[in-house]
């Protein structure tokens, strides 16, 4: 009898998010699965793991698959998921799926992302799944077809040891999408800005607001070209953050 692949879903914005229950509906398809996901939103927590504090876990079920909710990051939960919760290694890690974009340098920051990159260092194929769009009431129809589609597509081949991958929708019907592109990360940045406000009782805070700019808008093999222009876009990541170039130029500096 041949065994069931067993799928790991988890992600950033918490186990009652409508993302990560569109992302079950569809996995079980293809397998075996066990949710492990923070209890409340964890975004922007990129690879952050919690050393100041014990980690709780409350089992439940989500549409009928295993869940766990965890006091934690999303790196917590992956990271306990493989020590603790599951039976075995999993065949196939899935992350989100993530209201809001991951593409261009959101990449690091986020926790959906955090979390296939912490699968992704253990060895575990992986993939984070984010659709651009902040909408409560967001289809997830379109990117549930596809994420069975890409995540079916690595069961079967895989990944190269230390890669995952980056996933982003754009926010449009199944009948708008042109097709689905392999982009390398848009070179672009946030400008950060901290409006500072007043609270009810006279003390100032910070809220943080920004603008992201797109260093280089003309380029067309991007993933932030191919999301503007309707395509799914897929961009492989890798753990090893060495730039092998400046290696070479270092070598030559005279210390």
């Amino acid at each position: 009898m041949t065994k069931k692949n067993l799928i790991l879903v988890t992600n950033d914005d918490g186990l009652d998010s409508r993302g990560i229950a569109s992302l079950v509906d569809t996995m079980e398809f293809l397998g075996e699965v066990v949710v492990v996901a923070p209890l409340e939103p964890q975004s922007g927590m990129s690879q952050a793991i919690t050393v100041k504090q014990p980690l709780r876990v409350r089992k439940a079920r989500l549409n009928g698959s295993i869940s766990y909710a965890v006091n934690g990051t999303p790196a917590d939960c992956v990271k306990l998921a493989f020590n603790r919760l599951l039976p075995r290694k999993p065949d196939l890690l899935v992350s989100g799926i993530n209201h809001g974009s991951n593409s261009s340098t959101s990449v690091l920051y986020s926790g959906t992302m955090g979390a296939a990159l912490e699968g992704c260092v253990n060895g575990i194929p992986s993939i984070g799944f984010s659709l651009i769009s902040f909408d409560p009431k967001a289809n997830f129809d379109m990117a549930k077809k596809f994420s069975q589609k890409i995540a079916s597509k690595v069961l079967k081949y895989g990944l190269p040891l230390h890669t995952c991958l980056n996933v982003n929708y754009p926010d449009v019907s199944e009948k708008d999408i042109k097709g689905i592109r392999i982009c390398r990360q848009t070179m672009g940045f946030w400008q950060e800005e901290f409006d500072r406000r007043t609270d009810p009782a006279g003390h100032e805070y910070y809220w943080l607001t920004g603008e992201y700019f797109n260093r280089e808008p003309e380029a067309t093999d991007t993933d932030e070209w191919a999301l503007k222009n309707n395509y799914i876009a897929i961009v492989p990541l890798r753990t090893d953050l060495t730039c092998y170039s400046t290696i070479d130029l270092m070598k030559k500096w005279d210390f």
